[in-house]
Formats: structure tokens, C-alpha cells, sequence
């Protein structure tokens, strides 16, 4: 298209639900000169099972604008510090992936080092791996508190977390917060897509009543539909489907019991696994599966019979296929959300990825001449991530020692992506780890987490073997018994959440040290 020195005025975004909103707080934000129109229809429903977040979350609302406290008002948000997972290593067992930082090091060894060396020439001198995070001795307590930066030698310092939300009430929130910005949105369903003869580029979407949207950039938040980068520009979709099995999801909401826990649950079941999320006035639970090793009524009955508290809905089905389109972004039409790929909300990945592509728009928002160079190095950053996430989810299948169930026996022996046995091979022999680049999402203490937790072998760092045993047990002792002592200290998380002011501007006594550390930790 001609005109390459002339910005974007127009914006069109396809489609509400997380994805859309997200993206219309953000340019409404920023991009003020930019006239922003939201088209989504009341007929077709979201997803919105994406009720689970990764600390990034804090970032989004800051470059939105957003005051956090409104946000967990307005969406009957609870704070996350990590994950549990049930099952995953072998039956009965079951592991924290917590948020932030583990213990401290020794030299230059990192704490999962001095746990594999202690645990191998001084058997049963350690505990297990979750009391050396101060985000898992927390989660185990069922406590929280934000972090407090005051004293950078305690454990509270580091602490990390995120939240947990009702996805329908984030979008609802987020969407005051745009129009509010100048953010117009249209009630309708788009009926054709309009492209440009010579070069396909979108001009325009046209609606059930004759209606037409037109814009110089489009962005396809449809979600698995993906109307504009699918179904119009027919761009592809890898299938990853060899790794990942899943193909379904039934959500429902149950009743809330106590305690309220600062963690989202994953339990193994026959053909996947379950997920429990904690809100304010609910707990979002779901059973992600394999519909060729599982039928939906058995899998419905499976998830039924394990809530904590009476269903407060039926099963909502969710048909997916894990993958990622072949580009996410071609000519003047940018996909986000699941119209660019699927990965199973495993390690709550969901809204981080809407996150990142929201973050590489900004960054590379275009000049109406739509540069190749940015539309490509915009589809390099997004395979990186969505592979770099994949990968890891890869691993909690394959890095297990369950057996005796199809599903479970497949994923264990199955072939994994090259990148990933690199992992696996340099873990293995040393306990090392080291991140590819700053783009990699998921730090060294995570993947710690999840390769210790379900029973992955590795050997100790050869350094080790120059600090004496009784040293590295002792400091190790000393982290524990720390990180006990900070975690036995803090609030209960429900009890914590109850007393959050609603919004920053009616914090005016608020509880000690709340207000001076949410702002700490969101500076």
C-alpha cells in the first residue's frame, strides 16, 4: 500500500472478550490520536476461562493505566504466588512452582545445586525443594502479603506474585476503562471481510445490518475463529498436537470454601488434568483433556465429582487445537489472542501471550506503508514465544513417572522437540541451567521447580564438591528456617484480600504497609 510516511489512524479491533479489551486499554492509553473501534457481538460467546495469571500481569496494568486495587475490586480478584501441582511426578506426590526468587546462592551456586548435592551425599539431610521459595512456604501456609522492600534481605523482598480473576469481569472492567478513553465499540456480527482487489490488504468489515467498519489497521481478536487472519487472509495454523493431547476443556464454577489459597491447583487426571482456581466469590475449576481417550459425559462426571463446593453452573465445553498460526501478523491485519495459537492454560500462560502481542504492537506499531521488516521481526518474537512456551508445558507431560494410563504413557515416551532434550541433557548432568536469550519467559527457577518436582535425575554441580557437606546442609537449614519464619508471619491470604481498599484513591489509612509496598511493587 502507498503512503508509507502517513501513521495509523484508524484501528479496528475484531472481537472483545480479554484479548480485545486488553488491546483497546493499551492503544487508548498510549495512542491517543488514534481513533480505536472495538466490534464484538453479544450473540457469540468468549472463552473466558482464562481466570489464572503470571506476575507479568502487573506490567499490563501499568502500561494500561490501570489502578491495581479497582482492578481486583471491580474483577473478585485474589492474589497467586505460584501453582501446585498434584500428581504430575507419580500419584500421591505434589510440588509448588512458585513465583520469584529461590533461598539465596553460595558463590556462585544456585540453591537447586546445594539441594542436589546435599540430597546426594547426605541423604534425607533436606527437605522438600517448595520450603527453599518463600513464595512456596507461603503458598503452603495459605498466606500473603505484598512485598516489602524495606529490608532487601529478607525473603519478603523478593516476594512475587500475580492474580487470579473473573476473565468476563476483567474484559467488562476493561472496557469501561476504554470507552471512557474514546474506545468505540459496536454491537454486531461481522458478515464479510473487505479486501482491497490489488492487494489484499483489509479495508473494511461489514456487519449483519449493512453496517461497514473501516480502518487502516485491523487487529483479529475473534478468537479460534479467527475471521481476519484465518478465514480471510488464509494464513495457516501449525498443528502441535504430536506433544500435546489435549483438545478440550469443560469449565464450571463451584461454591467457595476455605481457606482461600494464593495458588491455582493442577490435578493430574486419567486423560489431562484439572485445574482450581480461588476468586472472591467463587472457585473456577476445569477439566482439560484428550476427547480421543475420554468421552466428554465421563469427563463431565469426572470434574463434577471433585469440586470442593456445590456447581454453580454446567460444564461450559471448550474445543481447541494447541498450535500456532503461521503468522500473526500478515499485511495490515495483527492476530492476538487465540486467533494467533492455542496453549492449554497449564502454567497460565493464556493472557500473558495477549499481553506480549499487545507490548510487540506497541513497539512496532506500523506506518500505513505496513513495513515488511516490522511485520517479520513482529512474527520472529511471536514463534520464539509461543515455542519458548510450549516447550515448557511439553515438559510437565513428558517429565513424569506415572504409568499405566494411555495418556499418561504416551506423553512420558514421546519423542520432544529438540530444544527441549537440549535442556533436559545439560540439567542431567549438572543441574545447570541457563536462559536462551531475555526473551525466554520462564526464568531458571521455574523450570527448577518443575524438573525437581516431579522427580527429574540430575547430578550435582561438580564445583559442589569443593564446599564441605556439612556447610551446604547448614546453610540450606538456615534458608529454610527463614523462609519459615517470614511465611508463619504474614496475613491469611482471604483475610488479606477482605481488608484491600477498593480503589488507590480511598487507600487513605490503609493497613500498615500495604499501600507503601503495592506501590513498590508496581514501580
Amino acid at each position: 500500500m502507498a503512503g508509507g510516511d502517513q501513521p495509523v489512524r484508524k484501528v479496528c479491533i475484531v472481537g472483545g472478550g480479554t484479548a480485545g479489551w486488553m488491546t483497546a486499554a493499551v492503544i487508548s492509553q498510549w495512542l491517543s490520536q488514534v481513533d480505536v473501534t472495538l466490534v464484538e457481538s453479544e450473540e457469540i460467546g468468549t472463552v473466558g476461562v482464562g481466570e489464572a495469571t503470571i506476575p507479568h500481569i502487573r506490567n499490563y496494568l501499568a502500561l494500561a493505566g490501570i489502578d491495581p486495587l479497582k482492578m481486583i475490586s471491580e474483577t473478585k480478584a485474589t492474589f497467586k504466588l505460584g501453582i501446585q501441582f498434584v500428581g504430575w511426578g507419580a500419584e500421591g506426590e505434589s510440588y509448588i512452582h512458585g513465583f520469584g526468587k529461590i533461598g539465596r546462592d553460595m558463590l556462585w551456586l544456585h540453591p537447586h545445586q546445594l539441594w542436589l548435592a546435599a540430597r546426594e551425599r547426605a541423604p534425607g539431610s533436606v527437605t522438600s525443594f517448595d520450603n527453599y521459595s518463600i513464595a512456596g512456604a507461603a503458598s503452603l501456609r495459605n498466606r500473603f502479603s505484598f512485598p516489602d522492600k524495606r529490608n532487601p534481605n529478607s525473603p519478603a523482598a523478593d516476594l512475587e506474585y500475580a492474580y487470579h480473576f473473573d476473565a468476563s469481569l476483567f474484559a467488562r472492567f476493561l472496557r469501561s476503562e476504554s470507552e471512557a478513553r474514546g474506545v468505540t465499540r459496536v454491537e454486531g456480527r461481522i458478515v464479510e471481510v473487505i479486501q482491497d482487489t490489488e492487494s489484499g490488504f483489509v479495508t473494511a468489515v461489514k456487519l449483519t445490518d449493512g453496517r461497514t467498519i473501516e480502518a487502516d489497521l485491523f487487529v483479529d481478536c475473534s478468537g479460534m475463529r479467527a475471521i481476519l487472519i484465518g478465514d480471510a487472509l488464509g494464513v495457516g495454523y501449525e498443528h502441535w498436537n504430536k506433544w500435546l493431547l489435549c483438545d478440550r476443556a469443560l469449565a464450571v464454577p463451584c461454591e467457595s470454601v476455605s481457606p482461600v489459597t494464593p495458588y491455582v491447583r493442577c490435578t493430574t487426571r486419567s486423560a489431562g488434568w484439572q485445574w482450581r482456581i480461588p476468586l472472591q466469590h467463587r472457585i473456577g475449576n476445569g477439566y482439560v483433556y484428550s476427547s480421543n481417550l475420554i468421552s466428554d459425559d465421563d469427563a463431565a462426571a469426572t470434574l463434577l465429582s471433585t469440586l470442593d463446593g456445590a456447581p454453580q453452573a454446567d460444564p461450559h465445553p471448550v474445543r481447541f487445537a494447541p498450535g500456532l498460526r503461521s503468522k500473526a501478523w500478515e499485511k495490515n491485519v495483527v492476530s492476538i489472542g487465540l486467533s494467533s495459537g492455542f496453549l492449554e492454560p497449564l502454567e497460565s500462560t493464556s493472557i500473558h501471550l495477549i499481553q506480549t502481542g499487545i507490548h510487540k504492537l506497541l513497539a512496532l506499531f506500523p506506518g500505513t506503508g505496513f513495513s515488511h521488516a516490522d511485520i517479520n521481526e513482529y512474527n520472529r518474537q511471536a514463534r520464539f514465544e509461543f515455542e519458548d512456551v510450549r516447550d515448557f508445558i511439553i515438559a510437565h507431560y513428558n517429565v513424569t513417572r506415572r504409568t499405566g494410563e494411555e495418556f499418561w504413557d504416551y506423553v512420558r515416551t514421546m519423542d520432544v522437540p529438540d530444544s527441549l532434550n537440549e535442556r533436559y541433557e545439560l540439567f542431567r548432568s549438572s543441574g545447570r541451567f541457563f536462559k536462551r536469550g531475555a526473551a525466554e519467559l520462564f526464568a531458571e527457577e521455574s523450570w527448577v521447580q518443575v524438573l525437581l518436582g516431579q522427580g527429574f535425575e540430575a547430578k550435582a554441580d561438580p564445583v559442589s564438591q569443593f564446599v564441605p557437606t556439612e556447610e551446604i546442609v547448614g546453610f540450606l537449614g538456615d534458608i529454610a528456617e527463614v523462609i519459615a519464619d517470614v511465611a508463619d508471619q504474614m496475613p491469611d491470604h482471604g483475610e488479606f484480600v477482605s481488608r484491600l481498599p477498593t480503589s488507590s484513591a480511598q487507600a487513605i489509612a490503609p493497613t500498615p504497609n500495604i499501600m507503601h509496598n503495592l506501590a513498590e511493587a508496581h514501580r
